[in-house]
């Protein structure tokens, strides 16, 4: 794995670091056992990023990180959380300072920390990104160093473009991948250009583009591939990457004719991610140990050729792009 500056923070972190919403919930049945086994391999891996929210299992994900890291007692990764979806209903209206702080404060007891290095607003509702009172709170919370840094997770390309204009905001979190083509286009420029960390995150399309789901598949009644396959939940983007399942599974098998021959698709998939330079970290999941160490291994794949990287921009915009590209 490749480590650099994490955009303006002082911070260096991995290109390929731990996503823990699975270890939280909402991917089926993944124990506690597991949970910590995925990010102790990560960790034992070199991975020196994690990324958690406070939602992911009510705190649950948060709580486990920080067991990890008190037990390991070795140099500390830098840990980066969100907030804002504790909000019922979640509205723009209810990110008030009071509201953040709450929820940051419950963010440090559960991470065992006295600052966060990063907290990021959680898929805000787009008024909120017009309203500067809110970023006017985080400086605030910042300036009392309860937070280190503050960015935004956003669904859709406009949403980033808006949060970078604020000059506070050091990072955005944005889903890209193979089927999720049209961030590296405007936004990856100004990202760029103003310093801003890039945080990838669904990279494999919630297990699409690994290459072993098929419509035979079964995923629990916990798990959001089931119940929020249609957004019912939550955004649809976040499942399957908004792509409707079927031409997902179309695409997936014109991507593993691409696929070098004893390489994973999932490998595969984090590697063409990575042959961005603007991406800074990219998070996939883990439900064990050897997926962990598996991910990590993608980053010493050699890099994608032209021709490889000018097919997958080929599938994308046949079978893919008329579904979410303009979308998102």
């Amino acid at each position: 794995m490749k480590h650099h500056a994490f955009g303006r923070m002082p911070f260096t972190v991995t290109n390929v670091g731990f996503g823990a919403w699975q270890i939280g919930g909402s991917w089926g049945d993944i124990s506690e056992a597991d949970g910590r086994a995925a990010l102790n391999a990560a960790l034992d891996a070199g991975m020196t990023f994690i990324d958690t929210a406070d939602v992911y299992g009510d705190g649950r994900s948060e709580k486990i990180i920080a067991d990890v890291l008190k037990t390991r007692g070795s140099e500390r990764p830098m840990v980066a959380t969100k907030a804002g979806r504790r909000l019922n209903p979640h509205v723009a209206e209810g990110y008030t300072k009071a509201n953040l702080a709450g929820f940051i404060d419950r963010s440090l007891a559960n991470l065992a920390v006295d600052s966060l290095d990063l907290v990021q607003l959680h898929c805000p509702p787009r008024d909120a990104l017009y309203q500067p009172e809110i970023f006017e709170s985080l400086n605030a919370l910042q300036k009392a160093g309860k937070i280190k840094g503050y960015g935004v997770s956003v669904e859709k390309v406009e949403d980033g473009l808006k949060a970078i204009e604020y000059p506070g905001v050091v990072s955005i979190q944005i889903i890209y991948n193979i089927f999720r083509q049209r961030p590296d286009h405007l936004f990856f420029q100004e990202a760029r250009r103003r310093n801003v960390a890039i945080i990838a995150r669904v990279p494999l399309a919630s297990g699409l583009l690994s290459g072993k789901i098929t419509r035979d598949t079964h995923f629990a009644s916990d798990d959001h591939r089931n119940f929020n396959r249609n957004g019912e939940a939550f955004d649809v983007g976040e499942t399957f990457a908004g792509v409707p399942f079927e031409a997902g599974l179309q695409a997936v098998e014109e991507v593993r004719k691409l696929v070098p021959e004893g390489t994973t698709m999932a490998a595969f998939a984090l590697r063409w991610i990575l042959m961005s330079d603007a991406v800074t970290v990219v998070i996939p999941g883990a439900r064990n140990a050897e997926q962990a160490r598996a991910n990590a291994a993608a980053a010493d794949l050699a890099p994608l050729s032209a021709d490889v990287m000018a097919a997958t921009r080929e599938i994308y915009e046949r079978l893919i792009a008329p579904h979410v590209h303009q979308r998102w």
